[in-house]
């Protein structure tokens, strides 16, 4: 059984600062005190953060495996993808052994729905993230369906944003889609948010959208590392039209409810002959 994470206590500033607010007379000075707990609010504040990014921290160096396990048919798309109740379940049961646990608040306004995600540490900070669309009216909805399947679309796209992980194909014959060659290491978070913007500035085709993986892989191939600052993003996605990579780009087969929306999908998603 893995350990669970260990929250170091500090010693608050109230317990070593609180001779301070007794007078003489024995008496407390209000004013004082109010400022010394407007010092601990802050202090407690800051101590909730650090614990949660070293929880974090903790999450992602053995993240869960989120395997698809839902097929989607409608007309002629077919794709697959991690059932809410099993992104949930990987990812909670994770973040439970490190103090965290995530949460939704849905809203709808003007006929869009809002779902935002929220993830909190024990110690009370949390952070959060929303992405909103409308009702998904795509197979033959009714109303509550489309509205039902928007909210479980968008539940499980935050929670997964929020924990920077991503879905993987069944393993079939034990050996794996190996998305990446030996020797070449996953990019950083920082590093992946470069790759991200260098992409947004490659030319659209239409039809086809970027391949984001395939890019940083073209990247890390010629010049054995990421880019890692944001100052390299003109340069880099200008070098990358020039060496011509159609390989850069793949088909754009999601739904139409995902390219109206502009909603990522999922990668394995195909157009059926």
């Amino acid at each position: 059984m893995e350990p669970k994470t260990q929250i170091q206590k500090t010693e608050s500033p109230l317990t070593s600062a609180a001779a301070l607010i007794q007078q003489a007379d024995g008496k407390i000075d209000v004013d004082k005190l109010g400022a010394l707990l407007a010092v601990q609010e802050r202090w407690e504040a800051i101590q909730a953060k650090k614990a949660y990014v070293v929880a974090m921290a903790k999450f992602k160096e053995n993240p869960p495996e989120i395997l698809k396990d839902q097929t989607v048919s409608f007309g002629q798309t077919s794709y697959k993808h991690a059932s809410l109740h099993n992104v949930t379940t990987k990812i909670n049961t994770e973040l439970s052994k490190h103090g965290l646990t995530a949460s939704w608040v849905t809203s709808q306004d003007n006929g869009s729905i809002k779902v935002t995600c929220k993830i909190t540490h024990i110690q009370g900070h949390s952070e959060e993230t929303s992405l909103s669309a409308p009702p998904d009216d795509s197979g033959k909805k009714n109303n509550i369906q489309a509205i039902g399947s928007t909210v479980t679309y968008l539940q499980r796209y935050t929670l997964k944003s929020l924990t920077g992980l991503a879905e993987h194909d069944q393993d079939d014959d034990g050996q794996g889609a190996v998305s990446k060659p030996p020797g070449v290491p996953k990019p950083t978070d920082e590093e992946q948010k470069v790759i991200d913007v260098i992409c947004e500035r490659l030319p659209q085709i239409k039809g086809k959208r970027i391949n984001n993986k395939k890019v940083a892989s073209i990247l890390f191939s010629f010049w054995a590392k990421y880019p890692a600052e944001m100052s390299a993003v003109g340069a880099t996605a200008e070098w990358l039209v020039k060496k011509d990579k159609p390989e850069m780009y793949m088909p754009d087969n999601r739904s139409q409810f995902e390219i109206d929306n502009d909603l990522p999908g999922d990668e394995d998603s195909k157009e059926q002959g």
